[in-house]
């Protein structure tokens, strides 16, 4: 039932949007519309690898109108049996579904917003996340995640972000971020020193650069490489035991590229 609803809303959805630009909106608030697709050779998630040795393909969706935007983002991994040994899982393994509110301050800018993960064969995930960002140097955003569904944890990162514009409207981007996990469930993450106590540390940090190229008027393609490691030691220990499955890994250098159509 996973697979078939998900295949069947991946294939309207994304009909829908390449039909869009010939659709004329009325009034004066237009809606804005992303439609992208990244290929990338890992699928890396908050410092654990959740794909190996196969390119991943992740399509999003995402809708917006004056301050509100609903997205859809999903992840097929094209070889999944391969390195999880389990053949009952499907390649179009997670989905995940987020509506948001954003508020423009003078020097701030603000995000608030809900996230349900609709994972494949394991129980979903729902989340809320508060978000701020300085209007100045770097770009400093402060994001506060909530899971409250069944792995109850809350998840803070620090970010800090640059563009360098290049010629021909082009733009390297750059971004560091850091994270802090407060785990509420030893079984979802234990503390590696003592696995009867929950996680309470620095967590993983992503290096990113990112080249922005226009290819026309609403084509852009982005390569990207990233860089994903731990801030601490029980960090370390802890990646390295949720990795355990798919080779004990603690960092990861990976990439792609992404190809997206806003309108």
């Amino acid at each position: 039932m996973f697979s078939l609803i998900n295949k069947c809303f991946l294939f309207l959805t994304v009909g829908v949007l390449c039909m869009a630009p010939g659709i004329s909106w009325g009034g004066s608030d237009k809606p804005t519309a992303d439609l992208s697709v990244s290929f990338m050779s890992q699928y890396i998630w908050r410092g654990y690898e959740l794909s190996r040795d196969s390119l991943v393909i992740q399509p999003s969706v995402t809708i917006g109108y004056k301050d509100f935007s609903a997205n859809i983002w999903q992840n097929i991994d094209t070889d999944y049996w391969d390195y999880k040994n389990n053949p009952d899982m499907d390649s179009l393994n997670e989905t995940d579904t987020t509506l948001a509110y954003s508020m423009d301050m003078d020097q701030v800018s603000a995000e608030v917003g809900y996230i349900w993960y609709s994972l494949d064969q394991v129980d979903d995930s729902q989340e809320v996340y508060v978000s701020a960002s300085l209007k100045t140097l770097l770009s400093p955003t402060l994001t506060i995640y909530r899971e409250f569904a069944h792995y109850p944890s809350t998840y803070i990162t620090l970010g800090v972000s640059h563009s360098i514009a290049l010629p021909r409207d082009m733009s390297l981007d750059l971004s560091l971020q850091g994270s802090y996990l407060i785990s509420n469930d030893k079984d979802a993450y234990p503390d590696p020193d003592d696995p009867k106590d929950d996680y309470n540390n620095f967590h993983d940090g992503l290096l990113s650069v990112a080249l922005s190229i226009p290819a026309a008027e609403y084509i852009t393609v982005t390569p990207e490489i990233d860089w994903s490691f731990p801030l601490c030691d029980d960090a370390a220990d802890a990646m390295q035991a949720g990795n355990a499955g798919h080779g004990g890994k603690d960092n990861f250098l990976y990439g792609g590229v992404t190809v997206s159509l806003s309108f």
